[in-house]
């Protein structure tokens, strides 16, 4: 058996349209402000793909979604992580899991937690974990410019 690892990373700052929809784990949460990006700007569903596709060598989520292309315009992320599964899957490995860390001011994540899990480990047709940190006040994160978060993939074959 083959095990590989791969990291992801991804960071939106909030917008300013007051209809952008705040996605995180494919969970909406409503009365927060939105992110800035091409698709719906889930952080934690593009880390967590590109966690995935990282450790099935495949690349990362630029590449497969690229966001100068007009059909990912306002995609779903639990979809195109839903189709990074299916490529990992194709590439010959399986996701054992992926483990994701959210860093933000706000909004709260533990009241969602376990449903933004569920919807995750879904599309990835393994577990996913969900934790949530803050930044302490410091840097752009800090600040409550946006969200960042970072994952960790575990892929065998």
């Amino acid at each position: 058996m083959t095990v590989r690892v791969g990291q992801g990373f991804d960071v939106h700052a909030f917008s300013d349209d007051p209809a952008r929809k705040l996605v995180l784990g494919g969970v909406v949460f409503d009365g927060e402000r939105g992110l800035v990006g091409h698709s719906d700007a889930d952080v934690v569903a593009h880390a967590c793909a590109d966690a995935l596709l990282g450790a099935a060598g495949l690349g990362d989520i630029g590449e497969h979604f690229p966001d100068t292309d007009p059909k990912w315009a306002g995609a779903d992320s639990i979809g195109l992580l839903t189709e990074v599964a299916r490529l990992v899957r194709e590439s010959g490995f399986e996701p054992g899991n992926v483990d994701a860390v959210v860093v933000c001011e706000r909004p709260k994540l533990a009241p969602r937690r376990d449903e933004m899990s569920e919807r995750l480990s879904g599309a990835v047709g393994a577990p996913v974990t969900v934790k949530g940190n803050r930044a302490e006040g410091l840097g752009a994160i800090g600040r409550g410019e946006g969200i960042a978060c970072f994952a960790v993939a575990v892929v065998e074959r």
